[in-house]
């Protein structure tokens, strides 16, 4: 439990920094995505890309504030189960709980 401490003290717990495996279902898609940009950028005047690159930009600010609410959440959940977990009069039969 320490070493955790120390390392979220630290900085060295960043749940958001995840290498992508090379080959895996999430790099094809990237890829995917990657190689749709370039080929819509190729064919769009100036005007057009400028907003193609704030619409992508766009989207990537909104799969970051996503991905924030959904650990926040999934964090919050955890820490329900684990009180619950901890909960001594919770209904258990065998110890004459309610």
């Amino acid at each position: 439990m320490r070493k955790t401490l120390e390392d979220l003290y630290y900085g060295n717990i960043t749940p958001n920094e995840q290498r992508m495996v090379p080959g895996s279902e999430m790099a094809k898609a990237v890829d995917r995505v990657a190689s749709c940009e370039k080929q819509l950028m190729e064919q769009l005047g100036e005007v057009e890309q400028a907003i193609l690159t704030k619409f992508v930009r766009s989207q990537h600010e909104i799969n970051s504030i996503t991905a924030t609410e959904n650990f926040i959440l999934g964090f919050r959940l955890g820490v329900r189960l684990i009180a619950e977990c901890m909960d001594d009069n919770d209904g258990d039969i065998r110890i004459g709980g309610e």
